[in-house]
């Protein structure tokens, strides 16, 4: 049996987890983690991982890049391998991240769903056969309660561009602030947010009288 430690599991996707592992012989959640009130499901829930002291054989993070650090490094005293979905992190947290995987199994992934993982492969694909001749632009779509702009899938898609590249391209996020026309050496970065929307993204490359989307 394998028993997991649930950051965020009072949010959407941690309440999708938790109805996974309850379907499943071979998953149990040991214990939450969640600094919003209120309890989904039977196992206990605590504020700070300090206070949870069972057994866990790994974590898994969907909540949000606040205390990430405190989260850390609980994972690497107890040894939990960890899969970190979550998004948002500044760059100080993703060095810290990236300096906790060296003690420990780090999962880190803008996006779980094997669909947009796939997405992000053929957008690699489709900007390393089309080169620089043809404009990025990356479009995502989601719920109006979702806090980070663009979202980590978003920023997915950019380094899967930008790594079939033979440039370093600039993100643009904001061009209202200026008045000339589209620099080559760029990928355009979109938010939308309203209504209930799960999440859509798009990969859109245009060319010279033609333009690919996926």
């Amino acid at each position: 049996m394998l028993n997991i430690l649930l950051r965020g599991c009072n949010g959407r996707m941690g309440r999708a987890v938790s109805a996974i592992c309850e379907g499943r012989s071979d998953t149990v959640i040991a214990a939450g983690l969640d600094t919003a009130p209120g309890r989904h499901f039977a196992y206990p829930v605590y504020a700070l991982p300090a206070e949870f002291r069972g057994k866990a054989d790994a974590a898994i993070d969907f909540s949000r890049p606040e205390g990430i650090e405190a989260f850390l490094d609980y994972c690497v005293r107890r040894r939990l391998p960890l899969a970190l979905a979550t998004t948002g992190f500044d760059a100080e947290a993703q060095t810290r991240i990236e300096a906790a995987s060296r003690h420990i199994p780090v999962f880190q992934s803008g996006n779980m769903s094997l669909g947009v993982n796939l997405l992000t492969d053929l957008v690699r694909r489709a900007v390393s056969v089309l080169g620089e001749e043809y404009d990025v632009e990356i479009i995502e779509r989601h719920h109006n309660q979702k806090l980070d702009a663009p979202s980590g899938t978003a920023y997915m898609l950019f380094g899967a561009a930008s790594e079939a590249l033979p440039y370093d391209p600039e993100p643009c996020y904001h061009r209202h602030q200026r008045r000339v026309p589209r620099p080559a050496r760029e990928i355009g970065m979109h938010a939308v947010r309203g209504g209930t929307v799960v999440g859509e993204h798009e990969g859109i490359l245009a060319g010279r009288a033609e333009v690919i989307t996926l």
